[in-house]
């Protein structure tokens, strides 16, 4: 009603943007967004800013619930939303996919943002960020006893610093709800195994470094890179593609575990016996 009264009110002046409701709602990838007009179309020229402010809303895609669809990456538009607010690029420390985030900034047309997230420019802010801090630490090795001392306690607490070490080791476990049937002897062709869904338990940074886009983050699309999460699993459902995943990240297998229960298709104990089962799998990376 409120989108009817919009196009109604706007059809006067003839300013396509005039047409959009105040409050807009997104479907991106599967994530639902809902924001303002006006934050749509904060960058003049962007790809936003020419779907809302020169076309229609006849004109734009939408889901089967009326909302605007766009596909790309549901969980990296929240970064480009964030953006579009204050027109201020803040990421979650040890953030594993500026190159990602980069492409959809080049895609929305975003090209201060694209060019905060570009590799080179971020490692012109590196050695920026060094010269200062070799200026701090010049003017603190009088209070510490000299460049051998200062250089001593860097070495130590880049040995001990808890960020070093968890990016470089970590757990991640696999687990999985499954069923088969083994079948009579006379059958030849059993459905041996039914895999529900492949689980993926672990640090989020760890998590999405091993398997990228074949992660489906639907059911927790939240969590900051170094929180732990139980509640991604994978878009498929072959064990051997999530092992060799995690084998070309360094992971190998230090434990696993499985329960199961036995039933009968009906109460004629000729018929096939299906086993349900839940197994668990636990890679590490040291």
């Amino acid at each position: 009603m409120a989108l009817a009264d919009a196009e109604r009110g706007g059809s006067c002046c003839g300013d396509p943007g005039s047409l959009f409701s105040e409050i807009i709602e997104l479907n991106v990838g599967g994530q639902v967004y809902v924001t303002r007009h006006k934050t749509l179309i904060a960058v003049p020229d962007s790809l936003l800013w020419n779907m809302f402010s020169k076309k229609s809303p006849k004109e734009l895609a939408r889901d089967s619930k009326g909302r605007f669809f766009l596909d790309r990456d549901g969980f990296l538009f929240r970064y480009i939303l964030d953006y579009l607010r204050d027109l201020n690029l803040v990421l979650p420390d040890y953030f594993p996919e500026k190159s990602r985030l980069q492409r959809e900034a080049d895609f929305f047309l975003l090209r201060d943002l694209a060019k905060r997230l570009n590799p080179r420019v971020s490692k012109d802010n590196s050695i920026s960020e060094e010269i200062s801090q070799s200026d701090t630490e010049e003017g603190a090795q009088q209070s510490f006893g000299g460049t051998d001392t200062l250089r001593t306690m860097s070495v130590t607490g880049a040995m001990r610093s808890p960020s070093l070490d968890s990016r470089r080791s970590g757990y991640i476990t696999i687990g999985y709800r499954g069923s088969y049937t083994i079948g009579r002897d006379i059958q030849t062709d059993a459905k041996f195994r039914r895999v529900a869904r492949i689980t993926v338990c672990g640090k989020t940074s760890l998590a999405k470094e091993v398997f990228g886009e074949t992660l489906n983050e639907s059911r927790d699309p939240d969590r900051p890179p170094e929180r732990y999460t139980s509640r991604y699993y994978l878009k498929y459902n072959f064990l051997e593609q999530a092992f060799d995943k995690l084998t070309e990240a360094g992971f190998h297998m230090v434990a696993c575990s499985s329960t199961g229960t036995c039933a009968y298709t009906s109460n004629d104990p000729t018929e096939d016996k299906i086993w349900t089962s839940y197994t668990e799998y636990v890679f590490c990376r040291e």
